[in-house]
Formats: structure tokens, sequence, C-alpha cells
């Protein structure tokens, strides 16, 4: 009995810390003078303001993703989803990565619905792929992207048909993984293996309960420690560097995955966020921020470690940063 409390409040009290910090810096963000010596510095106000604001923007999506994960494992039938895909792995994977149309959840929400296909019995392979596409192809994405740019220089094309790929390559390289259970970090592997064992709470609405726990006390820190990272290294970051970079076809591709990495937009909008970089940066740099964004920056990366090994994320980062580069070049060189 010890061991099962002590083992359900160390995801509480992570998640109380994790909302301590947040109304914290909340409420140093309303009590601060805007201007005089007794206002912070402003660098340290840009952290605060930076760091809520990716907080509050991904926070609607998270819930959102832990809803779908819920109704994934708890309230489909046994077997309903794998049962309706095709048995042939490349065709799983292809049809895993077009279901981000049908649901419009970003990035954030998409890695608690990730977790919870991978305990209803996806491989991590077919997992990852859902992971990384569905940010791009769902619906509000692609919206709002057309929105902006419409057809211009092919960058919805791009974008879409980047992503695709992109996700599909990631799959098919870790399918061929030897032991891919591997990939994931012991806490989650056993968080898989207790939905095969008996134990858990009887009935739908205590499970979904338990699971929304588990699920809230696993994104939530991670959540505000991501943001408190991007916070940190966009008032670091010097933008007038990246943007000297606009007009090198090279550099400013790499300047503005950079720029990716570091703002942790959500990909809902980050067609909006990016359009004033339009002037002075070229497509194919504009393509890249609009691919590799939506994957891989420090608040997707802090996601994702709830699940993944260290070693598995810098890899898949290494994957889809060069992906990204390469069809950032091919749009500034061939289009």
């Amino acid at each position: 009995m010890s061991q099962t409390l002590t083992v359900r409040r160390g995801p509480a009290l992570r998640l109380t810390l994790g909302l301590t910090i947040l109304a914290a810096l909340i409420l140093t963000r309303i009590v601060s003078p805007p201007t005089g010596e007794a206002g912070m510095a402003d660098a340290a106000r840009d952290f605060v303001t930076l760091s809520i604001s990716v907080v509050i923007e991904s926070l609607p999506f998270v819930f959102l993703g832990i809803m779908l994960s819920i109704v994934v494992q708890t309230w489909l039938p046994e077997g309903y989803l794998l049962r309706r895909l095709p048995r042939n792995p490349v065709a799983r994977r292809v049809v895993l990565s077009l279901l981000g149309m049908l649901l419009p959840v970003c990035e954030c929400g998409n890695v608690p619905l990730a977790r919870g296909l991978m305990a209803r019995g996806l491989t991590v392979a077919e997992s990852m792929t859902f992971l990384f596409a569905a940010p791009i192809l769902n619906p509000v994405t692609i919206m709002t992207t057309y929105q902006a740019f419409g057809w211009d220089d092919g960058i919805l094309v791009s974008r879409i048909l980047g992503g695709f790929l992109i996700a599909n390559l990631v799959g098919w390289i870790y399918s061929r993984h030897p032991r891919p259970e591997s990939l994931l970090t012991p806490r989650f592997q056993d968080t898989c293996a207790l939905g095969d064992h008996h134990g858990q709470p009887t009935g739908k609405m205590r499970r979904s309960a338990v699971l929304f726990t588990q699920e809230t006390s696993a994104m939530l820190p991670a959540l505000f420690v991501g943001a408190g990272i991007a916070g940190l290294i966009q008032v670091g970051v010097s933008r007038e560097v990246l943007v000297a970079m606009g007009g090198n076809p090279v550099w400013s591709v790499l300047a503005l995955m950079v720029l990716a990495f570091v703002i942790a937009i959500c990909s809902n909008v980050d067609a909006f966020f990016i359009l004033s970089f339009g002037g002075t940066f070229m497509p194919g740099a504009i393509v890249a921020f609009l691919v590799f964004g939506p994957m891989i920056d420090v608040k997707m990366l802090a996601l994702l470690r709830t699940t993944f090994t260290a070693k598995t994320l810098l890899q898949v980062t290494l994957v889809i940063g060069l992906c990204s580069a390469a069809l950032g070049l091919a749009v500034n060189f061939l289009v």
C-alpha cells in the first residue's frame, strides 16, 4: 500500500510544482511595474512574458490531446483502430500520417495522443509517423498556411509534401530498428506494460480519471520546462543576426530553422508569425521553418522526453533537421 501511495504522489507532486511555478511567473508579471527602477530588468520581463505565452498557447492543445488519448485508450473498443489499418507496414504508416487531417491538434496535443496510440498497440515507428506528420497535415495548419501564403512560391505545397515525406521517412527508419522498445523511456515502458495487466481501475469513468491524472502529470511539467527554455533562448538569441542572413540561400534556411527551434510556436499559427519575414527571407527558408518547427523545437523536445530516450531524440532531431534543410535548399535553388 505504501509503495502505491508513493507512486501516486510522485506525479501529483511534479504537477503541483509545475503549476506553482507557472502561477509565480504570472503573478510576477502582473505585479511588476512596466517601467521604472523598481521593475524587472527588460530581459527578465521578456523571459517571463515569452514563457507564459508559450504555455498559454499550448495548454488548450495539450488538454485536447490528453482527452483524445483517453478516448483511444478507454472508450474505443479493443482493437477498433488497429483492425481498420492496412496490414502492409508502409501502407499503415501512410494512413497514420494522414490521420492528422481528421484531428485539429497541433504538435503539443499530438504527444499524449501518440502515447495513447502506443499504449493501444501501435508500434513505435507507426506512432512516430503520426506524431511528426499530424502537426503539419492537420486541417487548421493547412488552412492558416493557405491564408498566409496562398499558392505563392510553392510554400503551401512544399510544406504539406515535405512534412508527409519526412514523417514517413522517420517511420521507415525506425521500423528497421531491431529493439524498438529500447527507444522508449523506462517509465513509459512501464506505463504500456500496465495496460496488459489486471489491477487497473474498473469502470471507464474511473480509468479515464486515472489516465487524465497520469498524462497531465507527465505533460504539464515537461511543457513548463520547455516553455522556460524557449523563453530563455529567445531572450538570449539576437534576431538581428538572423535577419542579416535572410538573403543568402543557404544561411537563410539555417537561420530560420534555428528560429523555429527557439520560438516554439504552435503549428496552427506559425504561418502568420513567419509571414512578416517573407520580405527578408527566401521561400526555401520559410518552408524549412514551417516544416522543422512543428516537428522539433525546444518545447516539443521537452514533451517528447516523457516518452523517448535522449539518444532517440538526438537521432530524430538530426534526421528531421537534415531533411528540412535539404527541402529548404531545394526550394531556394529549384523553384
